[in-house]
């Protein structure tokens, strides 16, 4: 979800275990030449979505360990759900709404956000967004509790499961 942490933990976890660490947002404006919020604003959403999935399935053929943060809606779409999983291991930040409202209304890119931007980080639209996702998070292979979400918890979670990188 927005806010949940993704990249600020992606880039922890990835200096943990040695990785590279890459932003699917990140990798989408450098090829498009935009920021997100003018690719939905001048191309709509399902523009983005394939823009977004045809990226993660670029990056997924790339050989090498990695980090990657996805967007929150990444694996809602475009079966891309089942591309994370055949190439690495997902990892669901599990945040409170309450957490992600209040980091959202602190965070001072809420308006580059393009789904956040008419309307804020609305309660009420987090609860709803989290709802329809929640099906396609609780398919990852490893879930990270707010409270508990660190670089070296989720490389302890990794460990126990017996997956190793690098």
């Amino acid at each position: 979800m927005p806010g949940s942490g993704k990249t600020t933990l992606g880039r922890a976890l990835a200096e943990h275990l040695g990785v590279p660490f890459l932003d699917l947002d990140a990798e989408i404006v450098a090829r498009a030449g935009q920021v997100v919020s003018a690719i939905f604003l001048q191309h709509g959403e399902a523009y983005f979505r394939q823009l977004e999935a045809d990226t993660l399935r670029e990056i997924a053929a790339q050989a090498g360990p990695l980090v990657l943060a996805t967007g929150g809606g990444t694996p809602c779409f475009h079966h891309n759900l089942t591309v994370l999983k055949n190439s690495g291991v997902t990892v669901w930040l599990d945040v409170p709404v309450a957490v992600l409202t209040a980091r959202l209304a602190a965070a001072a890119e809420t308006n580059s956000r393009p789904l956040l931007a008419t309307s804020g980080p609305s309660e009420k639209w987090l609860h709803e967004t989290l709802s329809i996702r929640t099906q396609f998070y609780q398919q990852a292979q490893l879930r990270c509790p707010a409270d508990a979400c660190t670089a070296a918890a989720v490389a302890a979670q990794l460990a126990a499961a017996g997956i190793a990188l690098g």
